[in-house]
């Protein structure tokens, strides 16, 4: 077999988390999640991702739609991207109750909540990948990656050896749960079918988009811990 067949065997989404692997485990691995597993978190840093990362669900739910556009005018009939877009999409409904009644146990008021400068980046980026001239391709990829960085550090969190305590352990499962694994399983699969009709320049393209995509969440990682 040759490199280059291996290579497509593996996927491209694959060799990206190969070739760029220290800058995905900054990521996955970074002090914040760091400190949930070990049970070191504070409850300040704990707050403010609540806080912030409700803000940034509720511009994520455009970006998505933005996704689905894109499937239904690029996918074939064959490959199932509408529905497994769809399903993520009825499911951040219930991600955003969930931010609301967690929000109250915490007593943060999210109406008075502000974006800091991490997530208002973050949100400008989602915006300017919706744009018309950014490839399916490239929002597509960012649709995985953004899931594939939650879902592997919140199942680190719980883990076995974890001590990440009982009032952080549901968030942890929430999004790092073997269900949503299979979703962003199913994203991953969708990513290497669409990568393999791709010129080089979209790949090109796209692996920056992931690799932006991993910078973001460090930088909103960072924002957690700052006080």
């Amino acid at each position: 077999m040759t490199r280059s067949s291996k290579m497509q065997e593996i996927g491209k989404t694959e060799t990206w988390l190969r070739k760029h692997r220290p800058v995905y485990n900054s990521a996955t691995k970074h002090p914040f999640i760091l400190s949930i597993r070990d049970g070191t978190v504070q409850s300040h840093s704990f707050k403010t991702w609540l806080a912030q990362d409700y803000l940034f669900v509720r511009e994520f739910v455009p970006f998505v739609a933005s996704v689905l556009i894109k499937a239904c005018k690029e996918s074939d009939d064959s490959d199932d991207d509408v529905e497994v877009i769809l399903g993520g999409i009825a499911s951040m409904n219930d991600d955003i109750s969930w931010f609301k009644r967690e929000a109250k146990k915490w007593d943060i008021r999210l109406s008075e909540v502000v974006p800091q400068k991490a997530n208002k980046d973050y949100c400008r980026l989602l915006e300017s990948l919706m744009s018309s001239d950014v490839e399916y391709s490239e929002a597509v990829t960012a649709l995985w990656a953004i899931g594939v960085v939650y879902q592997e550090s919140f199942a680190y969190c719980f883990e076995e050896g974890s001590k990440s305590p009982l009032e952080w352990k549901e968030s942890c499962e929430r999004w790092g749960s073997e269900g949503f694994g299979q979703y962003c399983r199913s994203l991953q699969k969708m990513v290497d079918r669409r990568l393999l009709k791709a010129s080089d320049d979209e790949l090109k393209k796209a692996e920056v988009v992931f690799l932006s995509i991993i910078e973001h969440e460090v930088e909103f990682w960072n924002m957690c811990v700052r006080k």
